[in-house]
């Protein structure tokens, strides 16, 4: 077969341009999902427009509301940020209290076991740390 260089060069550009424009029609689905200013209606108009007209429909939707999606998308992820150390924070709070407990019973065991303290005395500081 017969495939000049130059052919194989425009194949691989078209599709490097197909593969950039896949990326971009996903990235504007998710900003229409994602958009908090858009109704129902308004995300059904742009996802027919889209769907419908591919290529026409990503160069108006990002000629029309394409300056907000970086904006749209930062504030996504300061959200996500947000909960991540909202949810590390309990954890590690939670964390840090069961591990001071067992601290403490370990310590009280040790007494005991050394003969620093009685069954009375340990069981008594027992229920104070489990308290």
């Amino acid at each position: 077969m017969d495939y000049p260089l130059l052919n194989a060069f425009w194949t691989m550009c078209l599709i490097f341009l197909w593969v950039m424009w896949l990326i971009l029609l996903f990235r504007i689905i998710g900003d229409i999902f994602r958009s908090q200013d858009l109704k129902g209606w308004g995300k059904t108009g742009w996802l027919v427009l889209v769907i419908l007209l591919p290529f026409l429909g990503v160069f108006i939707y990002v000629v029309a509301r394409g300056h907000g999606m970086s904006e749209r998308e930062i504030a996504q992820a300061e959200r996500q940020q947000k909960q991540l150390q909202a949810y590390l924070r309990e954890t590690v709070a939670t964390g840090d209290e069961t591990g001071r407990h067992a601290e403490s019973l370990a310590k009280l065991a040790e007494l005991k076991n050394h003969g620093d303290i009685t069954e009375e005395e340990y069981q008594k500081a027992k229920a104070k740390v489990l308290a």
